[in-house]
């Protein structure tokens, strides 16, 4: 009985640190050489920013001169390679989308997670993203977040993998405290409704492939 009880917590242990397993550079590097290759995106070298806030964004010079960024925050609560491929394919929805170019500055790096809030926070003052910019200045609209989520499912499911990965990536960020609040001042989509769409998404992209 006694070890039936050992080997029933030691299986629970194991599932629950497999739940907070932190990703890897070589695993960041694996997903974006594959997302970004399936999309004919120039692969460029990753920056890895000594940052705790989890966020990925994609800084532009010119059209042509641009770097990608990922903090060691963000690794540290994705754990698996499909849910920073479905990040990384975020951030290359809003550069084929045109985004950078409607109203959002070339000099000014802008982050899939600038209108994540944790839970915690309360006044407009304090919503700030990784950049140091106040969300009602992010530039992204509710509307061009939702084409850069369905953009980077869709290149997930052509990249191979799951595309399920960033409505996983988003609920990770949920489940660690980092979510969005309905509010007029975000240009992010309100979390719940995000990850619905996201799993509403990902279903319709399954749906078709298997037809």
């Amino acid at each position: 009985m006694k070890r039936k009880i050992f080997v029933a917590l030691l299986i629970s242990f194991m599932l629950s640190s497999c739940a907070y397993a932190e990703i890897s550079k070589d695993v960041v590097e694996a997903a974006w050489q594959k997302i970004a290759t399936t999309d004919g995106f120039t692969v460029v070298k990753i920056n890895y920013e000594k940052d705790k806030s989890p966020n990925a964004w994609v800084a532009f010079k010119s059209q042509k001169n641009f770097s990608v960024h990922v903090t060691e925050g963000l690794m540290q609560i994705l754990n698996t390679e499909e849910q920073i491929a479905g990040v990384l394919g975020h951030e290359i929805g809003h550069v084929r989308l045109g985004h950078y170019n409607k109203g959002v500055g070339r000099n000014i790096g802008w982050s899939i997670l600038s209108g994540v809030l944790s839970n915690t926070v309360g006044t407009v003052g304090q919503v700030v993203g990784s950049v140091g910019m106040n969300l009602a200045e992010s530039g992204f609209s509710r509307q061009q977040e939702v084409e850069a989520d369905d953009y980077g499912v869709v290149l997930l499911k052509k990249a191979g993998y799951d595309p399920r990965g960033l409505y996983r990536a988003m609920k990770a960020f949920a489940d660690n405290k980092y979510v969005t609040r309905p509010s007029g001042f975000n240009s992010h989509p309100p979390t719940a409704r995000r990850l619905k769409h996201l799993l509403d998404k990902a279903k319709e992209v399954e749906g078709k492939t298997n037809k």
